[in-house]
């Protein structure tokens, strides 16, 4: 039985004991675990399992995404099963469960998933600095008073409150103003209580000196064990209970509290309200092994199964010199039973738990809909372009309420549309193509001589495996993204024909997000393909120059451009951290400026995050020196000799007769450079976390494609915009190649 989603580290030895103690009781089943990286399952590979037919048989998923794959029949109602084994006292029942958690993992009306793992935000408040600053020792309550004591803690670099430090979010402000997000299948999130929770953000942000002055702290709080909070830089922050361990780990000395979230000043005196999230197993359409998925999903949930998971993981933890506490969970029983067991010695570490399992009792969900991920995404949108100033609280509700209500009537018309059979097109196409390439080889066949024939026949041969592979797997999935660009598909139900619509989406109501994306591209063509040119060519000589030293010098050169991505983008990350204590590059910039000139943000700011993700390129920059190496040494001798008889200095001499010789070379890099360009995907993607850094600063095309196709599950929008990509890239290499003939030609055809 195989079970999706589960990284059973160090941190997750209680699922991992789990999973043990099942396969002990049912010696004829062995679980197979894969898990997914952090954030729990990818929707990609569930997918692509569910489109072949081979999906797991389990899934640890994102309770918040419960509903947007239920919607499409990519899970299975367990509505049946809970009925069926309700006198099993293993069997979940709704009343035994935290109800915002139950109800996140149902859809329409029916149990999808059952919640597992859960977690709530409190206010995490700094008990030291409120002494200091002469206030009572106790946090606010309100929204009033929050905002009070943030403007007498800011001053001297340090910060009261700043919202988006920790785990809050604009969810939390809206769902504690009881803002309305839908109605039905019409969209109502531009409202005035919206507006209300966007301004105190704002207002909270304007006593910090505005939302740009302080940033860093909020985009890149966490990124570190030791963050804006648990360093005194901020005193007030709302967090989830997970942050609980790391803060421990990072200021064990920290005097600190827990408390329930300020609430706005109209809620009722004494009420509480916070968001829960979480997790829950579900069972994928089409599963293999359905029975004994569903006996796992009853004992890993259950009351018995919860406490084989916390005392085995608390035990490792305890093993480890870690700080030791149970973690909420979805299952009340699970939590009676944990806090009684529970006899902590920190009484930091008791408030704190305690407080986190009573905010289950007012814990509310995200809005749970079948386009939840594009809700969640365009509400941080608006709320990023509000605090930097670029829309008030009006228009940057209004343009995420555009955008979500064009995802919900999307979904309308999926229901709408005529359903589309691409297999006839998509053969059709992929034939024709090929007998296209047939009749140009066909055409050139005629002109070859009895001896070219003779050689043709045998290079058609040797080349035939690679052909049929072409055909199969390169023509095939082109002519197939070109159809799928005229339907509406989830990649779960099947596809319906609508025209040219998503191209007239790509160029009308989301014209100005495809602007931006290829403006990003710009950027880097007109900065950091330049750059990386100048950067290879300098590169190239230098090496040609040490080569008498040896091939030393193409080794440093060239090595680190054969690192992996993933691996080089996560170093600069460190490298660029944008506080002093952990970037390098920053640190440097302190040791050398002071005060007087504050570092940039690099990835955490608007600003610099372009600059450095061409700053990370230019590490690159050794493959194309050693393709200029290459090229330097073509360059006749003979002609560097006669210049240099003519009088012509080294500048004279690379300028006449070295440059022209690297023209074709030249063009090379730079059709390469705009088409590594315009597909930048894997360093932004990971640079940023997943998404497109501060203000859309590093959203490009095809991270575009990636989040349309595999986030929102909107696979024809995706290809439209991927062949959008296409055209433009075609575009702009033409465009080069002419330019290079041109320049080539002015050079006396070198």
């Amino acid at each position: 039985m195989r079970v999706w989603g589960l990284n059973l580290g160090l941190d997750d030895v209680g699922q991992a004991e789990v999973v043990r103690e099942f396969e002990r009781r049912n010696p004829n089943i062995k679980i197979e675990v894969l898990g997914m990286g952090l954030g729990g399952m990818n929707p990609q590979k569930l997918m692509t399992s569910l489109l072949a037919g081979d999906p797991p048989d389990v899934v640890y998923q994102d309770r918040f995404s419960v509903a947007d794959w239920a919607s499409r029949g990519a899970f299975e109602s367990l509505e049946s099963l809970v009925a069926r084994d309700r006198p099993d006292p293993a069997a979940p029942r709704r009343e035994d469960y935290v109800p915002a958690a139950w109800d996140e993992a149902s859809w329409d009306g029916e149990l999808y998933g059952v919640p597992i793992q859960c977690d709530t935000r409190a206010l995490y408040w700094n008990r030291s600095r409120f002494r200091e600053a002469g206030l009572p020792d106790r946090p606010p309550a309100t929204w009033d008073e929050t905002l009070a004591v943030s403007r007498l803690l800011t001053g001297k670099g340090r910060y009261g409150f700043l919202p988006l430090v920790g785990n809050s979010y604009f969810a939390l402000f809206a769902l504690q103003k009881q803002a309305p997000v839908l109605d039905g299948e019409r969209c109502v999130l531009q409202n005035e209580r919206s507006r209300a929770a966007l301004e105190f953000m704002g207002e909270a942000y304007g006593l910090a000196g505005g939302y740009e002055a302080s940033r860093t702290l909020s985009v890149t709080s966490g990124a570190s064990p030791a963050d804006a909070f648990s360093r005194g830089q901020v005193a007030m922050k709302i967090d989830g209970d997970w942050s609980l361990r790391r803060l421990l780990l990072a200021a064990p000395d920290l005097d600190f509290g827990v408390a329930p979230p300020p609430m706005p000043a109209d809620a009722k005196s004494g009420q509480a309200r916070t968001w829960v999230g979480g997790f829950a197993y579900c069972i994928p359409r089409g599963a293999r092994h359905r029975e004994a998925a569903w006996d796992y999903i009853k004992f890993a949930t259950s009351t018995e199964g919860r406490g084989i998971e916390r005392r085995a993981q608390m035990a490792s933890d305890a093993a480890r010199g870690l700080p030791t506490y149970p973690r909420p969970s979805a299952h009340i029983p699970s939590n009676r039973e944990a806090l009684a067991e529970f006899n902590p010695k920190d009484a930091r570490t008791a408030s704190a738990v305690q407080t986190h399992f009573q905010l289950l009792a007012v814990a509310a969900s995200r809005p749970r809909s079948a386009i939840g991920q594009t809700i969640w995404q365009e509400q941080n949108r608006a709320t990023e372009a509000f605090l930097a100033g670029k829309r008030n609280a009006t228009e940057a509700l209004a343009d995420a309420q555009a955008q979500i209500q064009g995802a919900l009537d999307e979904r309308a018309r999926l229901a709408r549309a005529p359903r589309a059979d691409l297999r006839a097109p998509v053969v059709l196409g992929s034939t024709a193509v090929a007998l296209a390439a047939l009749t140009a080889c066909g055409l050139g066949w005629r002109r070859l001589g009895p001896l070219g024939r003779w050689e043709a026949r045998w290079g058609l041969l040797l080349v035939a495996p690679w052909l049929v592979g072409a055909i199969l797997f390169t023509i095939g999935p082109l002519v197939a993204s070109l159809v799928l660009s005229t339907t509406l598909w989830n990649g779960v139900e099947p596809p319906r024909w609508i025209g040219l619509a998503n191209y007239r989406e790509l160029f009308g109501p989301d014209r100005e997000r495809t602007a931006h994306a290829f403006g990003n591209v710009a950027y880097l063509v007109g900065v950091g393909v330049p750059l990386s040119v100048f950067a290879s060519l300098g590169l190239a000589l230098v090496m040609d120059w040490a080569s008498r030293f040896g091939g030393a010098v193409r080794w440093v050169v060239g090595l680190p451009s054969i690192l992996p991505a993933v691996a080089t983008t996560i170093l600069w990350l460190w490298l660029f951290h944008p506080d002093p204590a952990i970037g390098a590059v920053n640190a440097t910039w302190t040791a050398v400026f002071g005060k007087s000139l504050p570092p940039p943000g690099w990835f955490a700011s608007a600003e610099w995050a372009k600059p450095a993700l061409v700053a990370l390129g230019l590490w690159g920059a050794g493959s194309g020196a050693l393709v200029f190496l290459a090229g330097l040494r073509r360059v006749p001798r003979d002609l560097q000799d006669a210049a240099e008889i003519d009088g012509a200095g080294p500048g004279a001499r690379f300028r006449a007769v070295t440059l022209p010789h690297l023209a074709p070379i030249l063009a090379f890099t730079a059709v390469a450079g705009v088409i590594g360009a315009l597909q930048t995907f894997d360093t932004a993607y990971v640079a940023t976390g997943a998404g497109a850094g501060p203000g859309d600063s590093l959203l490009f095309p095809v991270y575009q494609v990636f989040v349309s196709g595999f986030a929102e599950l909107r696979l024809g929008y995706a290809s439209a915009l991927a062949w959008v990509v296409f055209v433009v890239a075609a575009l702009a290499t033409l465009a080069q190649f002419a330019i290079a003939r041109l320049w080539s030609g002015d050079r006396g055809g070198a």
